[in-house]
Order: structure tokens, then sequence, then C-alpha cells
């Protein structure tokens, strides 16, 4: 189908009918509202929907204030208007280090302050570190690209609107109405907010002088089914003294009188209510959780969002947004966009979208020979792809879409085997034998010679081993005839990890402190040094290999260690995060907002939390937005604007996934609550997750705090036909250890394992409740 053919047929309802069955709208839920609520709010408007009157009400004694909608009954909705300053607030910046110290250190020196105080790192003090994404920079520096620093849309439409700093999108300006929003300039010291937490209605807190400002909403127009067009609802006050001197409403476009008028009070809050209906119907089958900051959760939820907006239809790939570099359908059938979703949505129980994302890349995206519809295919991710089909079977069940597609997935193991064969052909002192070689990186093959990065880098191999093996133990259910199939596969991948882990043994330099360990066998001097040297370097975008060496999950954990050591040792990391490898030079350091959640599932395999904590801080504050939250391919630490990606979008949902529940490949031990803070744990709050996924089976846990009595209480559900044993984390205030456990579990015995960690063994199934004391 033509391009633009889908598209249309996109926004006819073709996709979005696939893509929305059975997400029928979710009004959100309703609560008794006391008469005392309404207390220092001011009555904004009344409408009516569906036969039911509503009032709305908002507090605007603060730019945070509650927006509430009332009806007859009493009832209500509650929005929270959460915001967060998009400006530096830390003087001085970079924790008191220079950016020339920070970009020329081969150590992570921020990193390094961060951690040296022992324990997790304090997450306000990372935000603090350096200064937010998009909060320094001249717009007139960017050549071609807008200025814009978010974006809303709708899962149906083709495309997305972006919205600027005051507010203003490329249709709709409030300064029409208010003169003195005219510019960005106003808008610096903004705060911005998504409507109740993590729907997509842009929130901004605009101040002018004490107790003035403008307050203003922006949302997409649910109800629009425009092929590409996306219409836009505008609300802007001017708040004075708490109250609402000046409110304005619009609607995509600038009035036309008499055709074209602002539309009423009534027509926004109702398309309100629509909206809000869509969006909890549209992420209702994400496993629901609780925690101590509702932040948190929400920004996992606000991701899936973004996913939905950004794809056209709900499952059409798109890798950004807005800007034709990177919207453009030269990345559409990107790897990592299909394998970031296909990963974050099986691990949230969003089978629904998983199915149609993987429905659409395999008819779309996959030739019959297993090669993809894509420039520069990545050597690695079609191991990862192979990986997550066997995950998809796991979780889901669904062998029937699998079977629709056993020729391209064969086909697709089969690239590997080619590539595999031909490593095997090379002499034997030949520095890539046995290995696979292949492009790491999609963009090698922009380059004049892309010859120069078809190398046998390590993760190439890693992921094949990755995927043979998984798809192997899963492929008789796909092809009930391939019990041959399968065991080629799975001798090929202990074959090729045994190669794999020879050459990087064979390949340490132990010379260096910390050791060193190549992106891949034969190569010289550091990334670093080989980069300043050339850009072009066959080292090119190590960081890629690295992540995906890690998460493949095939090392013995010294070699695993070594190389979270390494790429932390030798310059490659910046606030805990993976770096956007570069030589060390005067001015930059960036890290990746993508591809390196498979560096931080390494560090919760090796039980470097706080580590880990400190990577998803940094990626929350520094690979993000404040308050709108748009997620950075890559993001520097001086304030300018990002360019977007989806797949930076998605990490968060997993590093918080993992933190709660995770799973090794090999292993048949599941872990609890591996990396909750010790703060979320110590504030008494509850900290809960229901239905989440896994090889398993859904696995729910509830716990609960008892401050006074210094016990903590866990209860939870786990599937038939558990694992062997399950480990569950209680990481208590430093100092404090588990003492007495009382537990009821009607399959397998628990006892208290070390200071932190509770051990179920004997393959428990079912209901289980665990009381612990501590001191």
């Amino acid at each position: 189908m033509h391009r633009r053919d889908f598209l249309m047929a996109s926004a006819a309802g073709i996709v979005f009918a696939s893509s929305q069955a059975g997400r029928a709208k979710a009004m959100p839920p309703t609560q008794p509202i006391a008469a005392d609520t309404l207390v220092g709010m001011v009555r904004i408007a009344s409408f009516s929907a569906d036969g039911q009157d509503w009032a709305v009400w908002e507090d605007l004694r603060s730019g945070d204030g509650e927006l509430l909608l009332l009806d007859a009954q009493g009832q209500g909705i509650r929005l929270a208007k959460r915001t967060e300053p998009t400006y530096a607030t830390a003087n001085p910046p970079y924790l008191g280090l220079s950016l020339r110290e920070i970009a020329r250190a081969d150590a992570d020196l921020l990193a390094q302050k961060l951690l040296e105080g022992g324990g997790d790192p304090d997450e306000e003090q990372v935000r603090r570190a350096a200064p937010p994404l998009a909060s320094d920079f001249n717009p007139r520096e960017l050549g071609s690209r807008m200025a814009w620093t978010t974006f809303v849309g709708t899962i149906q439409a083709g495309d997305t609107m972006p919205i600027f700093p005051n507010g203003r999108d490329r249709c709709f300006r409030p300064e029409h109405v208010f003169p003195e929003l005219s510019g960005d300039e106003i808008a610096k010291r903004r705060e911005e907010g998504l409507l109740g937490g993590w729907y997509p209605a842009v929130h901004k807190v605009i101040p002018l002088d004490k107790d003035r400002w403008y307050d203003l909403l922006v949302f997409a127009d649910v109800n629009a089914n425009d092929p590409l067009v996306v219409q836009t609802w505008h609300r802007t006050i001017l708040v004075e003294h708490g109250r609402a001197a000046k409110i304005a409403y619009g609607h995509s476009y600038t009035p036309y009188p008499p055709r074209r008028q602002p539309p009423e009070p009534a027509q926004f809050y109702t398309a309100l209510l629509s909206f809000l209906a869509t969006w909890r119907g549209a992420i209702a089958d994400m496993a629901p959780v609780e925690l101590p900051r509702a932040d948190w959760a929400d920004m996992a939820r606000h991701a899936f969002v973004k996913e939905l907006m950004v794809r056209p239809g709900g499952t059409y790939p798109k890798y950004g947004a807005v800007d034709r570099d990177y919207f453009g359908p030269e990345y559409d059938g990107f790897q990592d966009t299909f394998t970031s979703s296909l990963y974050a949505n099986l691990e949230w129980g969003r089978f629904e979208q998983a199915k149609a994302v993987l429905d659409n890349y395999f008819t779309q995206f996959v030739f019959d020979d297993g090669m993809i519809n894509m420039r520069g295919p990545e050597t690695a991710q079609f191991g990862l792809t192979l990986s997550l089909l066997a995950r998809y079977l796991t979780y889901t069940g669904d062998v029937a879409t699998l079977r629709k597609y056993r020729g391209k997935i064969a086909a697709t193991a089969q690239v590997l085997a080619e590539l595999h064969d031909q490593s095997l052909a090379l002499p034997p002192q030949d520095r890539g034998h046995g290995l696979i070689h292949g492009w790491s990186e999609s963009d090698a093959c922009l380059h004049p010679d892309p010859s120069l990065w078809w190398k046998p880098y390590y993760n190439n191999s890693a992921f094949a081993v990755r995927g043979w093996r998984d798809i192997a133990k899963v492929w008789t259910s796909i092809d009930p005839g391939g019990q041959a199939l399968a065991k080629s596969w799975e001798s090929r991948a202990e074959k090729l990890q045994q190669a794999l882990i020879k050459s990087m043994r064979a390949n340490v330099r132990r010379d260096l402190s910390p050791a060193y360990i190549s992106p891949l066998p034969g190569a010289q001097g550091t990334f670093r040094e080989a980069l300043a040297t050339h850009q072009r370097n066959e080292q090119g975008w190590s960081h890629r290999v690295y992540c995906e060496l890690l998460q493949a999950d095939v090392l013995p954990e010294d070699l695993a260690r070594l190389t979270v050591d390494c790429v932390r040792g030798h310059g490659g990391t910046v606030l805990g995060v993976v770096a956007n490898f570069s030589a060390p030079n005067d001015t930059y350091r960036n890290l990746l907002g993508f591809i390196t959640y498979g560096y931080a599932q390494e560090l919760l395999r090796q039980d470097r939390i706080e580590e880990y904590l400190l990577f998803l801080y940094s990626h929350r504050h520094h690979a993000h937005t404040p308050g709108g939250w748009v997620a950075a391919e890559v993001a520097g630490i001086d304030g300018g604007l990002p360019l977007f990606c989806i797949p930076a979008q998605l990490t968060i949902p997993l590093l918080l996934r993992w933190m709660l529940v995770f799973e090794r490949a090999d292993s048949n031990t599941l872990h609890l609550g591996r990396a909750i803070p010790r703060d979320w744990i110590m504030s008494g709050q509850k900290i809960a997750i229901s239905d989440a996924p896994t090889r398993w089976g859904r696995v729910s846990y509830a716990l609960s705090h008892d401050l006074s009595n210094k016990r903590i209480t866990i209860e939870g559900q786990l599937p038939e036909n558990g694992p062997e044993s399950v480990e569950m984390r209680v990481r208590l205030a430093r100092g404090l250890r588990l003492r007495q456990l009382t537990s009821k579990i009607p399959s397998g015995t628990a006892r208290i394992a070390s200071d932190d960690t509770i051990v179920i063994s004997g393959t428990p199934q079912g209901s289980f409740s665990l009381s612990v004391a501590y001191g």
C-alpha cells in the first residue's frame, strides 16, 4: 500500500479500528466531594454532557491547583495539575564542577559525586545536577528545526501538533487574545506539566509578577477524524490573586467571524470529558501500579499514551514526531521502534497493543526472506526480535499470530545463521572467526564506505545467541514439525556463545584501570581514543554494542561486570546513564535516551541497585523535558533542545517494571521489589503492582508498612507452575534489617535470607502472605 493511501485508510478507521478493538471509552472514576473541598476554589463554568450536568471548579491559588469536574450528585473527577520548573534551579550547576572537567574526564564525575555518600542517590540532587532539557537554547541556532518543546495528538490522526513554549501551536496563538504572551521569551521561566498527571493535555504556568500568571491548557480533539490534521482545544486564564481575571477558549484556529466564532466554555469542557474517557480507555489494560510517588507511575502511563499519539492509527510506527528528520518514512521500519514497543507493552500486560505492533511490523516491514523494509538493518536487533517473539508467545499464549508469520520468523533466524556460516568460513587466525559480522548501527549505511562498520561486534553475536536460544524453546509450538530446526538453533547458540566468550577474554586489556574490553576483537585503543583519531572509526557507535551485549544476558558474571566497569570507567557514562560516545572535548558530554536500557538491566542483575536508581533518576530528569516528559534520543547536559524519539520514551516503563518485577533470561528465580528505593519503602505508603506478566504467568503483590510497629506486610499472588523460587527484596533504611518472619504460603516455604531479602522456595504458587518485623 502506498504511504499516503495507508494514512488515508488509517484516518478513515481501518487501522484505528483494529488497534482500538475492545478499547471502550472509560470515564475517570468519580468520587464523593465534600463541601469543604470547594473552599478557596473558583467556579469556572458549567456544562451538560450525556444528560448529566457538571460544574467546573478550580483552585487558582497556585499553579498546581486542582481542577475539579463536579456532577449534580456531588460526585467529582479530580484532576491534578502538577508542574515542574522548565528552567535551571541549581546555582552553581554541575554540582560545582565545570562542564569542561566533566567532558574531558574518563570517569563519570557527576555519577561519582551523586553516589559518594553511599546508599541510594538523592533524586532531587540528581535533578539539580545539570540544567534541564530545553531550558537554554537559541531558536535562531536550530537551522530548519522548529523550536517546539512538546506536542499533542490523538490515536487516529496520522500526525501530531507541536506546542511551543508560550502555548501556541502551528494553527492557534493565545496571544491573539492576550498580547502579553507574544513570543517565547516570556515563557522562559514557566512551569509545565500534564493534566491529571499523565493525560496528554499540556498545562503551562507562565508567571507575570507576584500573584499573577497565565494558566494554559492545550489538548487534541479526540473526536476529530481528519486524516492528518490534529484539531486542538485551548484554554488560557489570566490569574490574578487567586481569581480568573480573564478566560479565553479556542478550537484549532483563530476565529473568522461570523462563520468561525470562539467556542463556548461548555464545548471545551464537554470535549475535555470525552478526552479523559478516551485516553483512560486507551491504556486501561496496563498492569495497575501504586507507588508512593504518583508521578513515577504517571510517567509510565504517559509513555504509552505518547506512543499511541505518535503512531498513526495507534499502530503504524514512527520513530519521532513533527520534524521531517525522524518523522520521515525512511525511519518507519527502524528495528528499535519495533523492539522497544513490543518489549515495553509486553512487560506491562498491554497484549492488544503488542499484537497490533507485531502484526503491523511483520506485515509491512519484514520481507519473506527475513530482511526488513528499512535502509540500514542492525544485526543484533534480528536476535532481539527473535527473543521478543518468544516472550510474546510465553506471555500471551497467542500462537496463532506467530504461526501466521512462521516463515518470516524462520527466515529472520536464517539471516543470522548465514552470517554465522560466513564467519566460520574465515581463517581460524582471523579476529572475527566464528563471530557474526554486520552493521551494529543503522546509520552505518549512510556513509560513503559502510563496510568500515561491517565488523564482528560482540553485540551481534550476543543477541544471536539469545534470539536463537529463546525462539528454539517455543518453536515447536509455532511449527509442530520444526524439531530439527529448533535443535540447530540451540546448537548454533551454544557454539557462538563459546566463541564470543573466548574472544572477549582474549581481548581484555588489564594494563588499563579499570580493565578495558573493546566492542570488537582486535580494536586499537579505547573507544574515546579511537573517536579522537577520527569520527569514522570502526569503534563508532560503540555505545550500542555495549548496551546490547549486556542486555542479551549471555556473559558469565565476571565478563558482564568487567563490561559495565569498562563503560563507566572509560568515558562511557554521564550521570550514570550510557553516554553518546565521543572524544574528550571541552564543551559537551551527552547521554543516550534510547537503547541504553540493556545497560541498566545488567546493573540490576549485578545487584548494583544504587547505580540502577541513579540511571533511573538521571534518565527521567535529564533525558526528558520537565513536566511534559518529551524523551530525547540524545540529551546534552547544557539545557539544549533535544530531538524526540519514541524508543527513548519507552525506557522509563521498562525500568519501573524491572524495579518491581524482574526475571533473568535463563534463571528460574523471580525477583520482586529488587530495586525499590529505600525512601519509598520507609515512606510507609503502599507499593503495589497487579497482574504483571512473567513467563510463568501473572504476578501481583502489595507491600504495606506499619511504621509505628516496625512491621511490613506483603500479600501477593503467584501463578500456577511458577518459578522454583521467589526473592522478595525489602530495602529498608540503612542500618535496619529484617528480623522475624511470619508467612502463609500454601505451596512452598519462606525464610529471611539476608538483611533485606526474603526467599520463597519450593516452586511456590497461588496466594501468599508475609509479615516481617525489622529493627
